[in-house]
């Protein structure tokens, strides 16, 4: 039997409570959630990124561009129904198919995804699914994720002080692949399906039919036709299974869908007080 030392015990005992007393619920899911950080350091956190992806990325001066990202973004916005945060749509040049939404609503849109929404619905399927990622805290999430297998480890690694360098070497090692594996890339998996099954309830609620999203992603999974890793070893859920969820989803979202004309007649999201500025660094995930 390994000894257990205070250290280990102390680090056990501060997991359990952490997972006591972190609990929430994502918006529209009602998933449980364990959360160890606050929305308020969240977005702070996300105002500092956002400032850092706009100095590392050219801006698009493409004026059509910007003002359908503008008005796509304004709606899913409304939809959203968070008038704290303070939104903001940025349209960045960059090869690469990809978008963000960092905490408290600063969305990044690359030149290099337009290529595949191709025309305004496509373009709120990627926005919807973005502000979702915000809206659940999925950052969040994941920084509360990382905290934890830290924790661990650090117990693990307290209660390993009487094993061989060798032994405990291998199981440190296993310890680490086994969080990997099966702790944060599933939970990632989870969050794309939630970020997915949300994003269709608020291009619904904001007037777009939510059954052009499967366009969308049809379109993008011809993007990358070889070398995929198996799904147990992604952050996403593999094409046909997202297929699969979008199409099981589609009848919940059908229920808030709302025709364009009331959808633009919901009333605008208030601007939210300056946020003071953050400590430290923090990139994005850009999914």
């Amino acid at each position: 039997m390994l000894p257990m030392s205070k250290t280990a015990i102390l680090s056990l005992a501060l997991g359990l409570t952490l997972l006591v007393t972190a609990c929430a619920s994502a918006p529209f899911t009602g998933r449980r959630q364990f959360l160890f950080t606050s929305e308020g350091s969240e977005t702070r956190m996300g105002y500092q990124a956002f400032e850092q992806m706009k100095r590392q990325y050219k801006l698009s001066q493409d004026p059509d561009t910007n003002a359908l990202v503008a008005k796509v973004g304004r709606r899913i916005a409304d939809a959203a129904q968070r008038p704290d945060y303070r939104w903001e749509f940025v349209v960045l040049e960059g090869k690469e198919a990809n978008a963000f939404c960092l905490p408290g609503g600063k969305v990044g849109i690359f030149t290099g995804v337009l290529k595949y929404t191709k025309d305004e619905a496509g373009l709120a399927t990627v926005i919807s699914h973005e502000v979702a990622h915000a809206l659940a805290r999925h950052a969040g999430e994941r920084m509360s994720q990382s905290m934890l297998a830290q924790a661990g480890g650090i117990g693990l690694g307290a209660a390993l002080g009487g094993v061989g360098s060798l032994a405990g070497t291998a199981i440190m090692q296993g310890y680490s692949l086994g969080t990997q594996l099966g702790i944060l890339l599933p939970y990632s998996r989870t969050q794309e399906s939630e970020a997915d099954h949300i994003g269709l309830i608020l291009m619904a609620k904001a007037g777009y039919d939510p059954a052009q999203a499967l366009d969308f992603w049809r379109r993008m999974m011809t993007k990358d036709k070889g070398g995929k890793l198996p799904q147990f070893m992604s952050t996403h859920p593999n094409d046909a299974n997202r297929l699969k969820e979008l199409e099981e989803f589609l009848p919940e979202a059908r229920q808030y869908y709302v025709p364009a004309r009331e959808a633009q007649s919901l009333p605008p999201s208030a601007p939210a007080p300056p946020a003071a500025p953050a400590a430290g660094q923090w990139m994005p995930a850009v999914k």
